[in-house]
């Protein structure tokens, strides 16, 4: 069966760095764009960063860009986020995603991400 399993989540000062990794089986991974999701209590789940297949393209949300960055590796069926100067408001659980070349989206549990002094 489909499964994305994230890690990496954690505890973390304001300024600081987490690295975020899904690993993601039963799929074909390297033809599925990947995406990751966040969700901050009371609010909306919204849509972080994507990656291309091949990992060519990479977009990202205003809030995280240049700050955050999507990487996949298809010979593992891994895909990252390297979050840096994290700050409060990046406190979220935070989710992995699969888009299948059917259309077919896949989730992983979440991994909690704190930011706090």
């Amino acid at each position: 069966q489909v499964q994305l399993v994230e890690s990496g989540g954690g505890l973390v000062q304001p300024g600081g760095s987490l690295r975020l990794s899904c690993a993601a089986s039963g799929f074909t991974f390297s033809m599925s764009a990947m995406r990751w999701y966040r969700q901050a209590p009371g609010k909306e789940r919204e849509l972080v960063a994507t990656i291309t297949r091949a990992g060519g393209s990479t977009n990202y949300a205003d809030s995280v860009k240049g700050r955050f960055t999507i990487s996949r590796d298809n010979a593992k069926n891994t895909v990252s986020l390297q979050m840096n100067s994290l700050k409060p408001e990046d406190t979220a659980v935070y989710y992995c995603n699969a888009v299948s070349p059917t259309g077919r989206w896949y989730w992983g549990q979440g991994t909690q991400v704190t930011v706090s002094s």
